[in-house]
């Protein structure tokens, strides 16, 4: 399975990609940013390269490092906003999500992710009052769609100033009522379950690499599955769902699904439906730029 954004998004595309790098438009303004995964060659000249961009990602000293992976700097090459708005169309609601230049390559929000916003969406107007959790949540387009298909969402990060980012969001699209959370998420998830408490949908986007409000140490391959056994206990047995998205080199699909299935106790005759695949951008000329793993589990 390889799923795309909807042609139907007028306020992104990807205009081309390859040696590395990957020419996006968001809204008004256009944007290079490295991409390791494009290995190809670009298929627009230099010269577009050189004109089109309002603003060049440039990798600083710690590019590539573990920790450090996105860090740089922008290069401003034409007049644009320090901060603008883009918005994403669902079904019966749109959302409004603000982008910026940050210091590790990101602007706000990772395009690719539409297809599970649109699941999320659906899955949440498909039932009756949800209660969504969603896990190294950033900067919130998950939880908007959560809550705009009807759901009581509990959004969690452990970086107080992307929490407020989404809070903004929140706010700009018309929403309220979302519950913000600033802390580690394996140790929010473990009380959880402690407490007893259950969820009709969780979604997980985490890191590579990441620290805790208080120092606490995230290290995916390390923590990964222990955070699923967790996850496995405060999920709904029946009539829930669970979105798990994978960024780091080395995943596959059928690495994260085994990963789930086995920290659900998922076995052959059970009625849980497993799904996973890629989550990619079709750029302009038709290549294709596969971008993260998702698995998803419906129950």
């Amino acid at each position: 399975m390889i799923e795309f954004p909807e042609n139907s998004w007028k306020d992104y595309e990807l205009l081309d990609s390859g040696n590395g790098e990957k020419l996006e438009r968001f809204g008004a303004f256009v944007l290079a940013r490295p991409e390791p995964k494009a290995l190809w060659d670009k298929s627009l000249t230099q010269r577009d390269w050189d004109r089109l961009p309002h603003t060049r990602f440039k990798p600083g000293a710690g590019f590539g490092k573990a920790g450090k992976e996105d860090s740089g700097t922008w290069e401003r090459l034409r007049r644009m906003d320090d901060q603008w708005w883009i918005r994403y169309p669902l079904q019966h609601a749109e959302l409004q999500l603000r982008l910026g230049l940050t210091s590790f390559k990101h602007v706000g929000v990772f395009p690719e992710q539409a297809p599970n916003w649109e699941f999320i969406y659906r899955k949440c107007r498909e039932m009756e009052n949800p209660k969504v959790l969603n896990l190294f949540a950033y900067t919130g387009a998950a939880s908007l769609a959560a809550r705009a298909g009807g759901a009581e969402v509990t959004h969690l990060d452990s970086v107080r100033q992307v929490v407020t980012w989404a809070r903004g969001n929140m706010e700009r699209t018309d929403l309220n009522g979302i519950r913000w959370v600033v802390e580690d998420a394996m140790k929010f998830a473990r009380r959880e379950s402690r407490r007893g408490n259950l969820y009709d949908g969780i979604i997980l986007d985490p890191p590579a690499y990441g620290h805790g409000p208080d120092g606490e140490k995230w290290k995916l391959d390390e923590c990964l599955f222990e955070m699923l056994r967790t996850v496995s206990s405060i999920l709904k047995p029946r009539g829930s769902f669970m979105v798990l998205n994978l960024y780091s080199n080395g995943y596959s699909a059928a690495l994260g699904e085994t990963l789930v299935r086995e920290a659900f106790g998922i076995k052959g005759s059970s009625p849980d439906v497993l799904t996973s695949g890629e989550l990619a951008l079709n750029d302009k000329f038709g290549k294709v730029l596969p971008l993260s793993i998702v698995v998803r589990l419906e129950r």
